[in-house]
């Protein structure tokens, strides 16, 4: 695959470690885009989406033209529906600025996304990369990280799919980050492979 265009999606749900392997890739010169962050950026940046939130999901999380995250998530992480509401106006624009910018990219993209299959983001992948680690050190990480309580961070990962995205994708690598296997010799191989 050497020289070709190739588009790599590295995903795994919340407290997997998904992160630490962009971060790993990005030091070693590959692009990475991050959907999240992105995401976060065209949210700031768009009052269209804005005015979508405020109208779909509370006119409360607009507050002088800017989101107010933390009452957003307050909201969405106790409601199915308005999760799914919001996922729905962040997930196309968010698609579209990835359509856009892999098109104009050449060698090797990656893009690390948490939640894979709900965003349909699996379709703009040739392979994914997924990211596992044991439920409890998810937890684990995300309490210390983010500094939540154990049932906030239980109702998060419940927000997210419990189906790998094997189901969905041909071409799927798995990556363990469990602390025991070394992250850098499973990513070294994964990048061996893909010059054969």
């Amino acid at each position: 695959m050497t020289g070709e265009n190739i588009t790599i999606a590295i995903s795994g749900g919340i407290g997997s470690g998904k992160s630490v392997v962009s971060r790993m890739l990005s030091v070693m010169g590959y692009d990475v885009y991050d959907c999240d962050v992105n995401a976060r950026k065209l949210m700031d940046a768009d009052s269209a989406i804005k005015a979508e939130i405020a109208s779909d999901i509370s006119p409360e999380v607009i507050i002088d033209g800017n989101i107010d995250r933390k009452r957003l998530a307050q909201i969405v992480f106790n409601d199915p529906l308005m999760l799914t509401r919001l996922n729905d106006i962040v997930h196309s624009a968010v698609r579209h600025h990835l359509t856009t910018y892999r098109t104009a990219h050449r060698g090797i993209l990656f893009f690390e996304s948490a939640i894979l299959a709900e965003s349909g983001f699996h379709t703009l992948a040739d392979r994914v990369w997924e990211v596992i680690a044991p439920l409890d050190l998810r937890i684990e990480r995300v309490m210390r990280r983010n500094n939540l309580s154990r049932e906030e961070v239980e109702a998060r990962i419940a927000s997210q799919s419990a189906d790998s995205i094997s189901t969905l994708h041909p071409a799927v690598d798995t990556i363990v980050n469990d602390d025991v296997m070394p992250l850098l010799t499973q990513v070294s191989n994964l990048l061996s492979r893909l010059g054969e």
